[in-house]
């Protein structure tokens, strides 16, 4: 397989071209000088494209969607890796996974690379003349080195949203009229452990009351990326979207705040989900439902309310922010400003989307890497063969439930099969098969779209320095997940 094209080509094509940032380069004492844009971050835990404003109907999510009608609404966003902590530290850095060093969770004892510590949001913010302030959690080692001024990220259960609010505003009060960086992390909709027993986790239908009107189970409280039709999934999936409904109270709750404090058109607004649900097929995998979440911004003066067909990365976060700001970039990142396309939807920007895998806890260690055009998705199981990736996350038994005999012979078994033992390449039609359930990899009449996809993504890799790229370094990595 020929994986040579031009790097001037590949640049063009993967949006690398920018990868320094379209940011101004202003110094801290000159950004002092004059007012700057405050910045609101909100992610959601977990929380994939279960909103009414990407289409779902068994729920309403009228807070988010007014925020996303009068914001860029982008249709086709990834993390950079499914998993709580490695995709934090790429938000915070710019920075793909692969580059950061918190390839896992925080407790299994990862954390970035030490010359990162200063490059982080609040870092490059608060020299700045920024306040700076969080919500809610972290999950970034090492956390201490975060320059926080205002930190409740370890004090308060952030299911209770109508806190979250209440902080939020003693935040604004105390920070008057400086300039300010606020991350608000809600919980919802990631799934609850039983503090009684480890091995249980579910979704509290309500929490302080809310939702008001929970979703009861039923015939369609089925995720389409699973198709498990079961009871206990039936409950399990209504408790997420539950989840769902009550961060969306707090998201209405939280705006309220904003515009009491007077905040509504000096603040650039970014809300995202750190990944998608937690379930399997889902969270900790490269397909579409573990990878792809609500991307949503709002930037005074410079966004259009629009529906953008961009497909953005959240290392897009740190370089969109710091141009907003006026904050010279510390150096080279992956992601690039979005300042383009918020302000024409249309414009011309990746053709190509990435995302990866390394681990979530300390094993198993299955490294993946993902890339996607338009209509068709290359995933590369780097150890396929040689390891397999977890068939659970979070208690899920969708996978143990696809092995019962009425799924013999379905599309449901042979995308579970695919999910619990990968082959080495997986190759999906996005347009045509949505759920990621008939893998075209290897089929005649698709090589040329394996090639060029796979020719893509090793350039991606190549260009992006990825480590995992050497033979020697994944065997030491894989002998630290054993």
């Amino acid at each position: 397989m020929d994986h040579n094209i031009t790097r001037r080509d590949f640049l063009k094509a993967a949006g690398l071209a920018a990868a320094s940032v379209l940011a101004p380069l202003v110094t801290p004492s000159e950004a002092r000088d004059k007012k700057r844009l405050n910045v609101l971050f909100i992610t959601a835990d977990d929380l994939g494209l279960q909103l009414g404003c990407y289409g779902e109907t068994l729920i309403q999510t009228p807070n988010i969607d007014e925020l996303a009608g009068s914001s860029v609404q982008f249709r086709t966003a990834y993390v950079a890796q499914a998993s709580c902590s490695p995709s934090r530290s790429a938000m915070f850095t710019g920075l793909h996974t692969h580059s950061t060093g918190q390839y896992g969770l925080t407790n299994s004892g990862f954390a970035l690379h030490p010359e990162l510590c200063n490059r982080t949001i609040p870092n490059l913010l608060k020299p700045a003349g920024y306040r700076t302030g969080i919500i809610g959690k972290l999950h970034v080692a090492p956390e201490e080195s975060f320059q926080f001024d205002f930190r409740e990220n370890n004090t308060i259960n952030t299911r209770q949203v109508r806190r979250v609010a209440e902080k939020a505003d003693e935040f604004l009060q105390e920070t008057g009229d400086q300039p300010f960086f606020l991350m608000v992390n809600y919980s919802d909709p990631h799934a609850f452990r039983d503090p009684k027993d480890s091995r249980k986790w579910n979704f509290p239908p309500q929490v302080d009351g809310l939702p008001a009107n929970p979703l009861p189970p039923g015939e369609k409280t089925i995720f389409p990326f699973q198709q498990i039709d079961q009871p206990q999934q039936r409950v399990r999936t209504a408790g997420y979207y539950n989840a769902v409904q009550r961060l969306d109270d707090g998201i209405g709750m939280l705006t309220d705040v904003m515009d009491k404090h007077g905040h509504r058109d000096d603040t650039l607004i970014i809300f995202i989900g750190d990944h998608g649900p937690p379930f399997a097929r889902g969270k900790t995998t490269v397909y579409e439902s573990g990878i792809r979440i609500p991307f949503i911004v709002r930037w005074p003066g410079v966004s259009r309310p629009a529906k953008s067909r961009a497909m953005v990365s959240t290392i897009d976060i740190l370089p969109t922010i710091l141009d907003a700001t006026g904050i010279a970039p510390p150096g080279k990142m992956h992601g690039k400003s979005l300042r383009p396309v918020l302000k024409n939807a249309d414009a011309p920007w990746r053709e190509y989307l990435v995302a990866e895998f390394h681990f979530h806890g300390g094993r198993p260690f299955y490294p993946r890497r993902a890339i996607r055009d338009r209509r068709y998705k290359l995933i590369h199981n780097l150890l396929a063969g040689k390891s397999k990736p977890s068939n659970s996350i979070d208690a899920d038994q969708a996978y143990r439930i696809s092995q019962q005999p009425r799924y013999d012979g379905t599309p449901v078994r042979r995308a579970f099969d695919t999910f619990a033992n990968p082959p080495e390449f997986e190759l999906y039609d996005l347009q045509n098969d949505a759920v990621e359930f008939n893998n075209l990899a290897g089929k005649r009449q698709y090589q040329a779209v394996q090639e060029r996809l796979t020719t893509a993504l090793f350039e991606y890799r190549r260009q992006t320095d990825d480590p995992f790229l050497d033979p020697d370094f994944v065997r030491k990595i894989d002998q630290r997940g054993r």
